[in-house]
């Protein structure tokens, strides 16, 4: 599976990411990056591209206008140029949309493999992927992170924000799947658009945010450079410095109460002050003035930046016997609260949002009305002054944060990816798997017979041969046939025969050094099959697995691109790299419009493991050999009962495109 995740604001980057270097570089950015990375560790995830805006800013740093930017294995960034060369806050992306949807996708037109799903966070992002759909046919999910409906309800109006609702009304309404952290974020963030919880609304909870290249702290040796007593407990906020994150309102609860100020020190980390936009310097402003009150004097820090370092190492300070708080206005999830918990640090937080189920769910603090300073003093003050409850917070903390956790994440968002694309083709291997039993290839001849669905085959076997056992079978002339392992495509010429597909050819030709690969093989001995088994981009020869494993060493040893495929217990192809038949199918698939989440490969034997981990929906028959037992389970992955054919007709049953006689049913 091919995944992008499309997110446009903010300052995308390879960790270690400088959070709150903008207003718009904050916790979705987390999110994408360690999703991203979660999902590549799966084995059926072949590639994860991250789309976002290329910008170039001097003070945000040279890579940002970098086209491309390798994270780690399986897991890249694709930044797509637009006319407007300079960052753009989430408020003025608005006029540049156009220029971006056209740009991106123009980028993925160009693209050999299309991707099988857009995750779009955001809904300028699901915007973009909306016309994807439109023009590719790939399905998009959406996540919200944050809802201006919220922002709107707590009085915090800004331009645009009736745009921006109506967006993510669209975005809600258009996407093939919404994707949320919390059941409160289902039932009433995505709720108060019109859309009630069901099919196409999932939670699925993140996990905690990985502090990327930690570069030791600096903060926690310099607390004395503003705090008269640096070795008290401290209180810690970690927000950007917005209206909504409600920072004041702590600071003013904390000034408000003696015996808070005597507990604890209070440690506000706000963005990278030097960074601050228009309502980030607006608020910081009001947090210094309350802060310079004489009586706060020595017992606020509010440190002008910070990394991931200063984060870490703060945490670590908290969890000796101070807390975490979060007093937003509202908070769709916050992943502050989950890195609190992993640190062992107590927390107070607010009851407005997804912030709640995650108190809730894990136990380790207590939730408070936001707007109430004299209620959150009076939690913080209650676990300050507490020891014991101190101690049992920060053990639930501990104990309980391995609820959300990302590799559960990346099994849950794409199992949902691979439910999403109705399937567009069939595409199946002939030997053992359409062949094998008389009665299942008539079984399979009337399904095929009855059903618009395209099909085609994708064999080892060369052209002529394929349409002769189709023939001895009785089983249907398919749409387009994919011979010799998937290094040749074969079209209707209009005519009544069959013509090489040139383009698929042409791309196999990069890379691929027949004589090199002849040369590389030539002292092993081996036992060739007929020259009629060969094609252009094809070699094939008679062994067993060692016999294979003996192949892929002397080619390696050479520095020669191949790929070795054994299969049928004795049958060896070495074919071009850029081959084999999930490539075919891709390639053929998009001549038409569908993307391979939208195809259905069935088979039996070790040449077809490539079409049926990368297709998605994969149908393994019952008879299949020991070849396929190394394919993982995975979402879309069927493995029938029922041999031979039957064992498709099995799978097209369970995805609901053919039926099964009574007697099966029974």
């Amino acid at each position: 599976m091919h995944i992008v995740h499309l997110a446009l604001g903010g300052c995308l980057k390879a960790p270690p990411i400088k959070y709150g270097i903008t207003a718009d570089t904050g916790g979705h950015i987390a999110y994408v990056i360690d999703a991203a990375l979660a999902q590549a560790r799966l084995r059926w995830v072949e590639q994860v591209t991250i789309v976002t805006r290329r910008f170039t800013d001097a003070r945000l740093g040279a890579v940002h206008g970098a086209a491309t930017e390798p994270v780690a294995p399986g897991v890249a960034i694709r930044r797509i140029a637009t006319p407007s060369p300079g960052y753009l806050e989430k408020e003025a992306l608005a006029a540049e949309l156009p220029a971006f949807v056209e740009a991106f996708c123009a980028y993925l037109d160009a693209l050999d493999r299309r991707p099988d799903v857009i995750h779009a966070h955001f809904a300028d992002a699901a915007a973009v992927a909306a016309e994807a759909e439109r023009r590719f046919g790939i399905p998009f999910v959406y996540t919200p992170h944050a809802l201006g409906i919220d922002k709107q309800r707590q009085g915090l109006e800004c331009p645009g924000l009736a745009a921006r609702i109506e967006g993510e009304r669209a975005a809600i309404r258009g996407a093939s799947a919404v994707i949320v952290s919390t059941r409160e974020e289902a039932s009433r963030q995505v709720g108060g658009y019109g859309m009630a919880p069901g099919t196409r609304v999932h939670v699925v909870a993140p996990g905690v945010p990985a502090r990327h290249g930690d570069t030791g702290s600096a903060i926690t040796d310099r607390l004395g450079e503003w705090l008269s007593d640096p070795d008290k407990p401290i209180i810690l906020a970690i927000a950007r410095p917005v209206a909504k994150k409600n920072l004041a309102a702590l600071l003013r609860a904390y000034a408000g109460d003696a015996a808070l100020r005597e507990a604890a020190n209070l440690v506000i980390l706000a963005g990278q002050h030097d960074h601050a936009s228009d309502e980030e310097a607006a608020v910081l402003d009001a947090l210094r003035a309350l802060a310079g009150r004489p009586s706060l004097a020595g017992r606020i820090a509010l440190p002008p930046r910070h990394d991931a370092g200063d984060v870490a190492a703060l945490y670590a300070r908290a969890a000796a016997g101070g807390l975490f708080v979060n007093p937003a206005l509202h908070e769709p999830f916050g992943l502050t609260l989950l890195e609190a918990a992993a640190a062992g640090v107590p927390i107070v937080a607010t009851n407005r949002g997804g912030a709640a189920e995650i108190v809730a769910t894990i136990g380790h603090g207590l939730s408070v009305d936001p707007t109430d300073e004299a209620a959150l003093a009076a939690a913080m003050r209650a676990i300050l002054c507490n020891r014991a409850r101190h101690r049992g917070f920060a053990e639930a903390g501990r104990r309980g944060v391995g609820t959300y956790d990302w590799d559960r994440y990346a099994a849950g968002s794409v199992s949902i990816y691979a439910d999403l694309a109705e399937p567009g083709l069939l595409a199946c291997d002939i030997d053992n798997t359409l062949t094998g039993s008389r009665a299942a290839a008539a079984a399979f001849a009337a399904w095929r017979g009855a059903s618009s669905l395209p099909f085609v085959v994708a064999t080892g076997r060369s052209l002529p041969m394929a349409r002769t056992i189709l023939s001895r079978w009785g089983l249907p002339v398919p749409d387009a046939f994919i011979v010799d392992v998937g290094t040749r495509i074969m079209l209707p010429d209009g005519r009544g025969g069959w013509r090489e597909c040139e383009d698929y050819a042409a791309a196999l030709d990069e890379g691929w050094d027949r004589g090199a690969v002849e040369a590389a093989l030539a002292p092993l001995d081996l036992d060739a099959q007929p020259p009629e088994t060969a094609g252009p981009h094809k070699l094939s020869y008679f062994g067993g697995a060692g016999d294979a494993t003996r192949m892929r060493g002397a080619l390696a040893a050479a520095r020669v691109r191949a790929q070795v495929i054994f299969s049928h217990g004795r049958l060896i192809d070495v074919i071009a790299a850029t081959g084999g038949k999930a490539r075919a199918i891709a390639a053929y698939a998009a001549r038409t419009g569908l993307a391979l989440a939208q195809c259905v490969a069935a088979g039996d034997s070790g040449n077809d493991i490539d079409m049926l981990t990368a297709c998605g929906h994969a149908i393994v028959v019952g008879n299949a050999g020991d070849e396929l037992a190394v394919l993982p389970d995975r979402p879309g992955l069927y493995r029938a009962a029922a041999c031979h054919a039957d064992g498709v007709i099995e799978g097209l049953a369970r995805l609901g495109l053919a039926a099964l006689p009574i007697a099966k049913v029974a």
